[in-house]
């Protein structure tokens, strides 16, 4: 066998490695390459799954799969599966995967490093965000929704609370806000009657739900303004909207992040607030009074 190792410095990402593996097959001992083709034929393994299961599902020693990290030029099964670890953060691999990775962190006492990944994609995720987007461009959104008739937020799975918790938010000091769908109710049910008169706030990511892009779809054929808010500028909700919103939604995690499309939607209800009518605040006061009043909250010592 050829035992001249490539560089790591060489092998960047997981694609790299699949190919150094492809390339050397016919070199490797029957033991190495029947290790290398379980890579080849199954890579998202590698990334989720030790290296004792990696080896069982091989049908291998754990120790050949060290050799054949070595034999491409890595120190170690580690550095060898670091790229393919990778590929899973940046969301590369199907939503299985990517949680049978997280388990791996907890099974090989590794949450320190999910602890610091996590807290890394929040801040990255925020700051990305408001760094593609000016104070103007959230103006003419808030504008937008206070000289509306209604509001409506859209947001189905994860999104639908996003979407719930700005219209409670809202609701304290305005009364034309409104989530949907409704309980028991479909999204283009609840837009029957909305017109040029209205507005939606739109919200869905990569894989994008048919419900929101086809009542967006709608919403438009009847003239309602669109507020978008996604994870990218191809979106079929950003393309056509009045006021569009690009967020960054990568996370280690199995599923987009929404720290900052909260942080967006808490911002944009800022700005209506600000610039609303005066008695806006007098109603949030009136709002929390009367729960003071009916026994909600917990007076304080």
């Amino acid at each position: 066998m050829n035992s001249k190792s490539v560089p790591t410095g060489c092998l960047h990402d997981k694609d790299q490695v699949l190919s150094s593996l492809s390339t050397r097959l016919q070199e490797l001992t029957p033991e190495l390459s029947k290790a290398a083709i379980y890579v080849l034929e199954n890579p998202n393994d590698v990334g989720v799954s030790s290296i004792r299961e990696i080896a069982q599902a091989a049908k291998v020693k754990p120790n050949t799969l060290v050799r054949l990290a070595r034999t491409i030029g890595f120190d170690g099964y580690e550095n060898f599966r670091a790229p393919f670890r990778d590929d899973i953060k940046r969301g590369v691999v199907n939503f299985t995967d990517r949680a049978r990775w997280l388990q791996s962190l907890g099974q090989n006492d590794m949450l320190g490093g999910l602890y610091r990944d996590m807290v890394s994609s929040a801040i990255n995720n925020i700051e990305e965000t408001f760094a593609g987007i000016d104070a103007a461009e959230l103006k003419a959104a808030a504008t937008a929704m206070l000289r509306s008739r209604q509001t409506f937020a859209l947001g189905v799975g994860v999104n639908n609370s996003n979407a719930k918790n700005f219209t409670y938010l809202a609701g304290t000091g305005m009364t034309q806000f409104h989530a949907i769908p409704r309980s028991g109710s479909t999204p283009v049910d609840d837009l029957a009657w909305a017109d040029e008169r209205d507005v939606l706030i739109a919200i869905t990511c990569k894989p994008y739900r048919t419900e929101v892009v086809n009542a967006v779809r709608i919403a438009r054929e009847q003239g309602v303004q669109i507020i978008g808010i996604s994870d990218s500028p191809a979106s079929p909700i950003i393309a056509g909207s009045e006021h569009a919103f690009v967020v960054a939604v990568d996370t280690p995690q199995f599923f987009p992040s929404s720290v900052s499309t909260i942080a967006l939607l808490e911002t944009l209800l800022s700005f209506a607030i600000a610039m609303a009518n005066p008695d806006v605040v007098e109603r949030v006061n009136t709002f929390h009074d009367r729960r003071h009043h009916l026994g909600m909250y917990e007076e304080e010592l």
